[in-house]
């Protein structure tokens, strides 16, 4: 996990790939945090992926520190 809080916005949606390289780990460990509730997602109309809002993202990181 980075040192450094993740450059994205609040209001901003990120994709899997966008969240783990913000916050500096594997798809793996995103995928483990879901399945034990440390972060929620949403998701998209469209194609029903996974999306983070920037507030999860950064609210994960306050705590994993």
């Amino acid at each position: 996990m980075t040192n450094e809080e993740p450059k994205v916005v609040d209001a901003g949606r990120y994709t899997v790939s966008e969240t783990c390289k913000a916050l500096g780990i594997h798809r793996n460990t995103l995928r483990r945090w879901l399945q034990a509730g440390k972060i929620n997602c949403k998701f998209r109309r469209i194609d029903n992926r996974k999306v983070f809002e920037g507030k999860e993202i950064k609210k994960v990181w306050r705590v994993a520190l």
